[in-house]
């Protein structure tokens, strides 16, 4: 099929772009378009107006200063899991994204598509729960911030109001030394994942676990903080028994059911995948594992 026919808009700034959202009805954003293409040629999606972001100045670009990494909502997935400064400054990110769809999507995906389509399998909508992000959004009336958490409103439904638009995505780095893994199952390599599980951990030098992070991806409608599991690993002394322990908190959780698994399904792969991500990022917190 063919995409219905629409007007086509091409911005050179933030404020160009936000002045066309403000003026025009049913109007979408074109970022990488690796979602928004195959939804306007399927007819899924039925824009009057498509704002093309690709010639937008100052939207991509990465950064690390003080402390907070900073990337452009433009920003190419491929250019993101190549920066030498984000394998460095947040590894998890770069694991992550080994597993979103293919080469040549992450040549045209940008971290800000994926945000705003906001998938609840998407392996960076995962990553930016789990490291507490911050979105940056712009509008008339100048730029707001997002905490990740407030982000969702429902199903593939940011807290966007029809005339904003994303510009970047900020995040809080971890400690250099701590201990990381993102894991996930799909069908194919490739695919949306049926669950992903992100776990992060910081050790004290007594060797217990100070700061802990366990977030599941594809579970429901948006990414979840599985807040009792890192509670549980809190200020223990990490063992195999703990992380199990911390991993049957998943099988609690409250999973959405489609034609790819059912919830209970969901669970259990939520405390597995949980699990060994919990076993991975301690290894790496004490440097037995890459």
């Amino acid at each position: 099929m063919k995409p219905a026919g629409f007007a086509y808009h091409d911005p050179q700034t933030v404020a160009e772009a936000v002045a066309l959202l403000g003026r025009l009805e049913n109007a979408r954003l074109l970022a990488g378009g690796q979602s928004l293409m195959p939804m306007l040629a399927m007819r899924v999606a039925f824009p009057d107006h498509l704002i093309d972001l690709n010639r937008v100045e100052g939207l991509d670009g990465i950064t690390v200063e003080q402390g907070v990494l900073r990337i452009g909502a433009m920003t190419r997935q491929r250019s993101i899991e190549r920066s030498a400064a984000i394998r460095e400054a947040c590894p998890l990110m770069t694991e992550a994204l080994t597993h979103v769809g293919h080469l040549q999507t992450r040549n045209r995906g940008t971290i800000g598509g994926s945000l705003c389509h906001l998938d609840p399998s998407a392996e960076l909508v995962t990553v930016a729960a789990a490291l507490d992000a911050t979105i940056e959004v712009a509008g008339p009336e100048g730029q707001r911030d997002v905490a990740i958490a407030d982000f969702p409103l429902g199903f593939m439904t940011p807290a966007l109001a029809p005339e904003e638009m994303v510009v970047a995505i900020r995040i809080p780095l971890w400690p250099r030394e701590h201990g990381y893994s993102f894991m996930e199952f799909a069908r194919r390599h490739g695919d949306y994942a049926i669950v992903s599980a992100a776990a992060l951990l910081v050790l004290d030098s007594a060797g217990r676990i100070a700061r802990a992070s366990v977030t599941l991806g594809g579970v429901g409608a948006a990414p979840l903080r599985v807040t009792t599991a890192e509670t549980a690993l809190v200020g223990e002394a990490p063992t195999p028994a703990l992380f199990r322990a911390a991993a049957a908190c998943c099988e609690g959780i409250e999973a959405m059911e489609d034609p790819q698994a059912p919830a209970w399904y969901r669970q259990r792969l939520a405390a597995v995948l949980t699990r060994r991500a919990l076993e991975r990022a301690w290894a790496r917190a004490t440097g037995e594992a890459a």
